[in-house]
């Protein structure tokens, strides 16, 4: 008969008991003899390229947020083969082969090939909800406003355990230590977490107590930042009262809040330091205003002085200023006179001038006109028919004195007259002839 104690033992001593290391690695054989090479499909998330090359990612499925996924790693020698730039939520196909990093036991996709296969689902309705907010104005960089230079308080909208927060609140100390920060907290990851920064920017808008607003949070996969492509928040955002600066994320993360607000920062650390010029540019610039002040007082003194100083000797030696008013007096006495004889000078010089031009003038329009008058006394001589008649013409005319100069205007018997150089004689047609 065996006990308890000692059937336990027998099930016990029938079960192989694996090293770690040993058992990771019989786990990665069975994953290459069963699978590999693999080929899958999914969404980008959590994308990043090391220093080295290598680029490290999630693959999740399309289907909502809390959809399954896999660890990739895809080394330099393949991402070099790359004709595009991987970026989180796009969808693409994978060619590689599954395998256990031992380090922390986790399923890891060795990539050895990508290829597009799509925006992806986040992403597509990311662009969706972009098209149409752009439509409605919400971008529009007429409406943003400017930072203030010099705020009275600075507010910031994120989560209290966030490391963005750190960063903030550090950079700010660093810079503007006299300028009060005032925290309005919210998630800024989950399904709760666009409410939560929505109820913080109408708390921070009803309050009125900061001239800027920090949106802030740190970088992350695209359904970890997905909370602020809520297009409530969007709303919100426009209508602050006070500019906006969000930064969320990393330099290569863009948000609908991006868009919406009136400063985009690529990182927490840069917001802060976009609202808050160092205290130490403020000393410095005073200090140079101030000794720029100085350097102008000193010399306004110092020509005060010397115009003082010049009114002194002057009132000091009546005698000296008067002997130069007479001495600028007979100057101006002798300039007046001497610009009398010279203008009476030239006054007479033309006189003279017009004098002489004038008969010569005169006696050529005479002389002009004289052979106009002859010219014309000719011309008319040359028009009068008594140069015509004396040269044996005649002039023919009826008794009435209507001319006549065409046989067709006689007849026999007509009486005519003709006009002679020395008078006029009457004749009779006999017969007219035509010649």
């Amino acid at each position: 008969m065996i006990d308890a104690a000692e059937g336990s033992g027998l099930r016990q001593s029938s079960i192989h008991v694996w090293p770690v290391g040993s058992l990771l690695k019989a786990i990665a054989d069975s994953l290459e003899a069963r699978f590999n090479p693999v080929a899958v499909q999914g969404e980008i998330s959590g994308f990043s390229r090391a220093a080295s090359g290598h680029c490290y990612f999630s693959l999740k499925d399309g289907d909502g947020l809390d959809g399954g996924q896999i660890r990739c790693a895809m080394f330099r020698r393949a991402s070099s083969l790359l004709d595009f730039t991987p970026r989180d939520g796009q969808r693409v196909e994978l060619r590689g082969r599954l395998g256990v990093y031992e380090a922390r036991g986790e399923l890891q996709l060795v990539v050895e090939s990508m290829r597009q296969a799509g925006q992806g689902t986040l992403f597509e309705e990311f662009l969706k909800l972009k098209a149409r907010l752009e439509a409605q104005g919400l971008f529009d960089s007429v409406r943003k406003r400017a930072v203030p230079l010099m705020p009275k308080a600075i507010g910031v909208i994120t989560s209290l355990g966030a490391a963005a927060l750190h960063d903030v609140v550090t950079a700010l100390q660093r810079r503007v230590p006299h300028i009060p920060v005032i925290i309005y907290p919210a998630s800024v990851q989950g399904a709760q977490s666009a409410g939560e920064l929505r109820d913080a920017l109408l708390k921070a808008y009803q309050r009125n107590e900061v001239d800027v607003l920090l949106l802030v949070r740190g970088g992350g996969a695209m359904e970890d930042l997905w909370a602020f492509n809520d297009e409530d928040l969007a709303h919100t955002l426009v209508a602050s009262p006070v500019p906006v600066i969000c930064g969320v994320g990393h330099e290569t993360d863009f948000t609908i809040a991006d868009f919406c607000a009136d400063l985009r920062a690529p990182t927490p650390t840069a917001a802060a330091e976009l609202c808050a010029q160092p205290q130490v540019d403020w000393q410095n610039l005073l200090e140079a205003m101030a000794l720029r002040l100085d350097n102008a007082t000193e010399r306004q003194v110092q020509t005060s002085n010397q115009r003082l100083d010049m009114a002194a000797s002057r009132f000091g030696r009546p005698s000296h200023f008067i002997t130069r008013q007479q001495a600028r007096l007979a100057l101006h006495r002798q300039n007046l006179q001497h610009a009398q004889r010279n203008g009476l000078s030239l006054a007479r010089n033309r006189l003279d001038m017009l004098e002489a031009r004038f008969k010569p003038s005169v006696e050529r329009s005479t002389k002009l006109q004289n052979d106009r008058l002859d010219t014309a006394r000719l011309r008319l001589e040359l028009l009068n028919p008594a140069w015509v008649l004396k040269r044996g013409y005649a002039w023919l005319s009826t008794l009435e004195g209507q001319a006549v100069s065409r046989t067709t205007q006689t007849h026999p018997s007509q009486a005519l007259r003709a006009t002679l150089m020395d008078g006029e004689v009457d004749l009779t047609v006999s017969s007219p002839r035509l010649i």
